[in-house]
């Protein structure tokens, strides 16, 4: 293992494949910053969960901004959801949208759940991607047809509980990660590290279920050659 000649990582002590992997690791697995450590000390690398932390603030977001203006056009079917967080001792929402094939479009921390909120979403929604959805798709929260109608008056909108599986699905990484970390302790945190995770996990989502074992192994090996570009350093071996 050498150290890569990316000046990103002057002045660092650890080799940049260290970096990109306890990044990599923490961003895309449900393990707590300590795990991260342990993980990294069965390979003969010792570093401190703390430095894991700080790695993960400057490098994660880094990479996270670059694969988010790397990524493709997403598919032009949205689904809507929400779900309660407890933070703080106090109640928060969590307003995601992803695609027709569970790619997350967007993500966005919020103490209401009414029309307000909903169309900060929508509108969130639109600057990111740039352009309507076809249909969108929710659940039956009037606050989400309140919202399209002076968004997005034009696009068609699904309601039913059994059509938005998709976004649902969609919280169980941040459920997992919520139950890892004994809850979130801000809305702040909540969203940043979303904002990290969700273009690191959309690079990775590769729809096993839906591909032969062939062709998950050449787009796995795919995915890695971009990380590896736009982290600037290989995972450690």
């Amino acid at each position: 293992m050498s150290t890569h000649p990316n000046p990103r990582f002057a002045g660092y002590r650890y080799p940049a494949e260290v970096i990109s992997t306890a990044v990599w690791l923490y961003f895309l697995f449900p393990l707590s910053l300590r795990m991260v450590e342990e993980m990294l000390a069965a390979r003969g690398i010792t570093v401190s969960y703390e430095m894991v932390r700080q790695w993960g603030l400057k490098f994660g977001r880094d990479i996270a901004n670059t694969l988010r203006r790397r990524a493709p056009r997403r598919g032009d079917k949205w689904h809507l959801d929400e779900v309660v967080l407890a933070i703080g001792g106090k109640r928060q929402y969590l307003w995601r949208a992803v695609d027709k094939d569970g790619f997350v479009l967007d993500e966005l921390v919020q103490s209401r759940r009414d029309a307000k909120a909903a169309k900060r979403l929508l509108r969130k929604l639109l600057k990111r991607q740039g352009v309507e959805p076809r249909v969108m798709v929710t659940d039956k929260l009037k606050s989400y047809a309140a919202a399209k109608r002076e968004t997005m008056p034009g696009v068609e909108h699904r309601q039913h509980k059994g059509l938005n599986n998709r976004a649902e699905n969609s919280h169980q990484p941040t459920r997992r990660r919520e139950r890892q970390m004994k809850r979130f302790k801000s809305a702040r945190q909540v969203q940043l590290f979303l904002s990290i995770h969700d273009p690191i996990a959309n690079l990775f989502n590769l729809r096993r279920d839906h591909r032969s074992v062939a062709d998950y192994r050449t787009a796995r090996a795919q995915a890695f050659e971009t990380w590896a570009e736009v982290a600037g350093a290989r995972l450690a071996a």
